[in-house]
């Protein structure tokens, strides 16, 4: 991180001719299933002798054989996942197909109101209803079909086995990928707001499942049946049917005072700027740097539904052993600092005048950030507090009876006597043993208690940390994971170097819209259930996610397991219900529906997998694994599911063949390569170079990741630039050519590979010099030149930046320079230096133990 891009928060996924999305193409557009035949496989043959060789498959294109994935100009494309069935009695006139694009104005069956809301339009004429004991509509089109869009669930298949057994027998992980305030594309609406007034939303009397477009009225509409439950419940059709939009997927509630905590409606949430003026952060120009950004980037807050100004009010706080508050009241000619040096018992000095609103105190908040970096010039305090500066801003926060976001801006280690002191533990010698997993494990519960009391509150933390050398972020990350937060690493700051990184960083986390004060619980029909979560959150009992915010950006990973035997006819479904307050300060609840179908053959749910989200969760229960147990454990866990995974399907479903041939599902084809990276990752398999604090902050930063993020993560995508086909090639260094240039980018870094013997017009036009040996090795910035090659490579990496949630920093590495070490680092196909198998070697290892298995 930082100027010295860490080797392992690395990997992406890939575009082209890297492995692709596994269903990458768009929508599908599949039949459903038909168990006459296995799903096509892939098969593999063993070499006779000598080393492996590479597969030889068939079906769809290999790594490298053909272009997939979301185009550049589609940077929130995901794959789609099979056409899911209704529950029986959802009942709709058209041939079954694909859903129309969301809640389009050019869609037809949609008029839009005066008001701008789309309501269906309903026939009325004789065929308009039917009385058949479930009330039904009839539209004159395809209304989307109920099911959440993939930008917020994900599956890891969309077939559920209908028993235990038939699920233990498969091992496949049944696990969903929620991203419940996911950022959607501007041709793309957000989910309808709903209003019932003081009723509030219509829920199930017994499990209070939320009304969906699943349940079933009956009784000429008078009353509904759940379709969770079975429930019988009171509730006319009319209003909840045309209000609620029934045929969408998604969509919000305004929620009622019984909603919110003490039966009062919120405040609109506050920001608050907490930063570090020890002599570091003055040192490398951060605190200069930062104030001066503040200035204009308050004008950007996050704001709602076309405001011209924010909510929130902000606060400013600044820290090196003692703490200063500042009043900027704006009735003020000039803030007023309190300074609290008892950071053992904090206190805020101050309630009025400390959250202000921009706009009213812009002139005084604009002479504070002036004054900071000339108060604190000469001072050569170097120790920090860290848990006390966090404990201060929960205070104020829950003093004006608001939630927020503290934003943390932290140097060094805190090493000051008081709560939450942290000593140096970095120690190279526990890696590869059963010690090992101490270094991910905070050292003092001291800041899960923190957090515990952050949650509680409403506090979200955000932390960007600008260490010259070891911080323990497994430490002082705990309280940004368990709060919903986000944790940013910037090793050895310099603001020459980099400045555009942080700062791009900063504004966007300020202006992305968060969910704060939030509770998330999934509810399923009878005969699976929620048992485990993965992700940036506190669970205080089994069922409820809470999180003190939520951005757009992150998601919770649900995993299921049967509680009893599961219907094919009838399904399974899921609803994901975020109980959150809005930057406007408005209580909401958003619901995302999702229905699947079951299945009793085996073959079904392997033609139904999604190895995407089957990595994504793999990743997950990996890194979380590394907490308790000892690293080689883990990865042995790894291997040993994904053998059994695809020895099942050898066994129950491929055709007879040799048992030389390695047979793969078709849609798992690719688990083996993006499984290898996992297991090559700096989490599992550091290499020397990969600090302790390098591992911790892979570890927190993939947890929260949705699908795309991790195939981003795990397997880069490397773009030749002179060439023009293929679009995109794997990466292995045999693919690379001395004659060409290569853009790699792994969702956090690009690198710019220059071969050695790249024609001298090539360079001329892309870096203004004449000659290889004349490229500026570790370059960070492209020269601007008015040409076209030079427009498309700037054009191709603002692309790819704009796609990505975290700046990704341009490095230039020329063939057989020193940095080519690092840019080989993510050639995820080759053997690794500390150790990882190249992917041939490791597609041999799992036909070994596949055979094992079956043998």
């Amino acid at each position: 991180s930082g100027s010295f891009p860490n080797p392992g928060l690395y990997g992406s996924y890939p575009q082209g001719q890297a492995p692709p999305l596994s269903q990458a193409q768009g929508h599908l557009g599949a039949q459903p299933p038909q168990r006459s035949a296995p799903p096509q496989a892939s098969t593999f043959t063993s070499p006779a002798s000598g080393g492996p060789r590479m597969p030889s498959m068939t079906g769809p294109f290999l790594p490298g054989q053909g272009f997939g994935g979301p185009s550049l100009s589609q940077p929130n494309h995901v794959s789609s996942p099979p056409p899911q069935a209704l529950p029986p009695g959802t009942q709709m006139t058209g041939p079954p197909g694909p859903p129309p694009p969301m809640h389009s104005s050019q869609q037809p069956g949609y008029q839009l109101q005066q008001n701008g809301e789309f309501f269906p339009k309903v026939r009325l004429g004789a065929k308009g209803f039917s009385y058949s004991g479930v009330f039904l509509f009839a539209f004159s089109f395809l209304p989307p079909p109920g099911n959440a869009s993939p930008r917020y669930i994900r599956c890891t298949s969309y077939n559920i086995p209908c028993t235990s057994d038939m699920a233990k027998q498969a091992q496949v992980p049944l696990a969903a990928v929620i991203k419940p305030l996911a950022r959607l594309p501007p041709e793309e609406a957000s989910p309808y707001v709903v209003d019932h007034g003081e009723s509030g939303p219509l829920r199930c009397n017994r499990c209070k499942a939320y009304m969906c477009p699943f349940m079933q009225f009956i009784e000429g509409g008078r009353r509904f049946q759940c379709c969770f439950c079975s429930c019988i419940n009171d509730g006319h059709i009319w209003g909840y049917f045309l209000r609620l939009r029934l045929s969408l997927g998604s969509y919000e509630f305004l929620a009622t005072v019984d909603y919110c905590k003490n039966n009062k409606f919120p405040s609109p949430p506050a920001f608050i700027f907490m930063i570090d003026v020890s002599y570091n952060a003055i040192r490398s120009g951060l605190v200069r740097l930062l104030c001066e950004e503040l200035k204009s980037l308050l004008d950007f807050l996050p704001r709602e539904g076309g405001t011209e100004e924010s909510a929130i009010r902000v606060g400013f706080v600044t820290y090196n052993k003692v703490l200063h508050f500042y009043n900027v009241k704006s009735s003020l000619a000039q803030p007023q600092m309190m300074v609290v040096s008892d950071v053992a018992d904090m206190f805020v000095p101050l309630l009025d005048g400390f959250l202000v609103n921009v706009s009213e105190s812009r002139a005084v908040i604009t002479s504070l950030l002036d004054q900071i970096p000339e108060m604190f010039a000469d001072t050569r305090e170097t120790e920090t507090v860290f848990a006390p500066v966090i404990q201060a801003g929960m205070e104020a926060l829950k003093a004006a009876e608001c939630a927020g976001k503290l934003f943390l801006f932290h140097t060094s280690l805190p090493i000051a006597e008081a709560p939450g002191k942290l000593k140096n533990r970095d120690d190279r010698k526990l890696i590869n043993t059963d010690k090992e997993k101490t270094l991910f494990q905070p050292q003092t519960g001291a800041y899960q208690t923190l957090a515990k009391e952050c949650v509680a509150q409403g506090c979200c933390v955000d932390l960007f940390l600008f260490p010259n050398q070891y911080v323990d972020v497994a430490t002082l990350s705990v309280v940004p994971q368990l709060t919903g937060g986000s944790v940013y690493k910037y090793a050895c700051f310099q603001v020459e170097n980099d400045q555009e990184r942080f700062l791009s960083d900063l504004r966007r986390d300020v202006q992305k819209v968060v969910g704060f004060d939030a509770v998330m619980r999934v509810r399923t029909s009878t005969g699976i259930r929620a048992v485990d979560f993965f992700g940036a959150f506190y669970m205080s009992n089994t069922t409820d996610v809470e999180l003190a915010g939520l951005d757009g950006d992150k998601t919770v990973t649900v995993e299921f397991k049967h509680d009893d035997r599961l219907n094919e006819e009838s399904g399974a479904l899921l609803q994901c219900a975020l109980l959150y307050t809005s930057c406007a300060g408005q209580r909401r609840l958003r619901i995302h529906n999702l229905a699947l179908n079951c299945c009793t053959q085996l073959a079904d749910l392997y033609r139904n997998c999604e190895t995407d989200t089957l990595i994504n969760y793999m990743a997950k229960f990996a890194y979380r694994g590394v907490l308790n147990s000892p690293v080689k454990t883990v990865r042995d866990t790894l291997i040993t599911q994904c053998a059994q995974i695809l020895a099942c399907y050898r066994k129950n479903c491929a055709s007879p063949s040799s048992a030389g041939q390695l047979i793969l599902p078709e849609c798992m084809k690719l688990l083996p390569v993006y499984l290898n990276c996992v297991l090559k990752s700096d989490v599992l398999q550091p290499g020397a170079e990969v600090t302790t604090d390098d591992r911790a902050y892979v570890r927190q930063l993939v947890t929260s990741m949705d699908v795309a993020e991790t195939n981003v993560f795990f397997y880069p995508r490397l773009l030749p630039l002179v060439a023009t086909e293929p679009p995109a090639v794997r990466a292995s260094e045999e693919r690379l050519s001395n004659g060409d240039i290569y853009l790699l980018e792994n969702g956090l870094n690009l690198f710019l590979w220059v071969g050695a013997s790249v024609q001298q017009g090539v360079v001329q036009s892309l870096f203004n010099v004449s000659s290889f040996s004349q490229i500026t090795s570790g370059l960070s910035v492209l020269p601007v030149l008015d040409n076209p090659l030079s427009k498309k490579v700037r054009g191709l990496i603002d692309s790819l930046r704009a796609q990505r949630s975290r700046y990704m920093k341009l490095i230039v590495v020329k063939q057989e320079d020193k940095l080519e070490m690092l840019f080989k680092h993510f050639l995820v196909e080759d053997k690794s230096l500390s150790g990882g198998a190249s992917y041939v070697d490791f597609l041999c290892h799992m036909h070994k133990e596949i055979r094992q298995l079956l043998s």
